[in-house]
């Protein structure tokens, strides 16, 4: 096996499919900058969920906000549920697993925050759960998904987001969310900062 040759050949994968999903992607991106800005400035909240390699980005997205991405500026209120070890496992252990967001949704969530729904699939139970709640809270929910959706997207109410990568590899989707994430992140702030 030919190492350097995989990793060109993944390298180039990743590009492809990049390069593929930005026409599709762009203005998906836009919007949901818009709304969460809108959030922000409305001194709402961003809570955000996923699993595995999604609740690390759920955890990316959050430290961005509450820390600063690339420019200086004051911290914005977003939340990961997907880091307090207590919570989750006392709610996974006393009720069950696909609860471990929406209980804390249900404590957390107010109108007009915003759900960041993160999952490769579209299809994982804890997600969807979360999903739901967000809806009884009256939140706008912004997903991150792949493949065909999923069952994500057939929960999505008309002014929820659904961010799809076009693409049928979790590796591939995951690398796509991360860019997905940092240009929310930078078109947040400069809607809060100027262009500059």
């Amino acid at each position: 096996m030919d190492l350097l040759a995989r990793v060109q050949t993944l390298f180039t994968s990743s590009i492809t499919l990049k390069t593929q999903a930005l026409p599709l992607l762009a203005p998906v991106i836009v919007r949901a900058a818009e709304s969460m800005y809108h959030c922000f400035n409305q001194q709402k909240k961003i809570l955000s969920c996923g699993n595995g390699g999604s609740a690390g980005d759920a955890q990316h997205f959050s430290s961005e906000m509450l820390n600063r991405f690339e420019r200086e500026r004051i911290g914005l209120p977003a939340i990961a549920l997907t880091t307090d070890s207590s919570t989750i496992t006392s709610i996974a252990n006393d009720y069950a697993y696909e609860q471990v967001f929406a209980k804390q949704i249900y404590a957390l969530g107010q109108e007009g925050d915003i759900l960041l729904a993160i999952s490769t699939s579209g299809n994982s139970p804890n997600v969807l759960q979360a999903i739901h709640v967000a809806h009884e809270k009256q939140m706008q929910v912004i997903c991150l998904t792949g493949k065909d959706g999923g069952k994500i997207a057939e929960l999505l109410y008309p002014d929820d987001i659904e961010i799809r990568v076009p693409s049928t590899s979790t590796a591939r989707i995951q690398e796509v969310h991360l860019l997905v994430i940092h240009c929310l992140c930078d078109l947040i702030d400069r809607q809060l900062l100027g262009a500059n």
